[in-house]
């Protein structure tokens, strides 16, 4: 006894909606893979290319009303910008927020700020730094 086939003979009927389906699909998502790499290009181009400057930092030290903080701060020569650091206390209150330029010909600055405090902080963070 043989058991007959439930599927067309094969190159008569066309394409089933299966293989239309996985189709549409295919293309669906190479355009999307398109899209999301050009996306990621061009953030990657702007943050790497058109950083101008940048910073680091390297240390803090704290007192009652201020904090001390060690930036290294890396950019292209003649390039003017600032960076904005902030302190915050134990219970994660801002106690202090600044900005700091830098400017002339040097590519590599290494300096210690000053962070005014109205309480004391525990820490230390540098937000960013942005060019003019």
């Amino acid at each position: 006894m043989s058991t007959a086939s439930t599927r067309p003979p094969a190159g008569r009927y066309g394409r089933s909606s299966d293989e239309r389906a996985d189709r549409t699909l295919r293309i669906v998502g190479a355009v999307l893979a398109a899209v999301m790499l050009a996306l990621f290009g061009w953030f990657g181009y702007h943050y790497v290319v058109k950083n101008e400057i940048s910073g680091e930092l390297i240390g803090f030290d704290v007192s009652k009303t201020a904090v001390k903080i060690r930036l290294e701060v890396h950019k292209d020569a003649g390039t003017e910008g600032y960076c904005t650091v902030r302190s915050q206390a134990a219970d994660g209150a801002e106690v202090g927020r600044a900005d700091f330029r830098f400017g002339g010909e040097d590519t590599r600055i290494d300096r210690v700020v000053t962070l005014r405090t109205t309480a004391p902080g525990s820490s230390a963070e540098l937000l960013g730094c942005r060019a003019d």
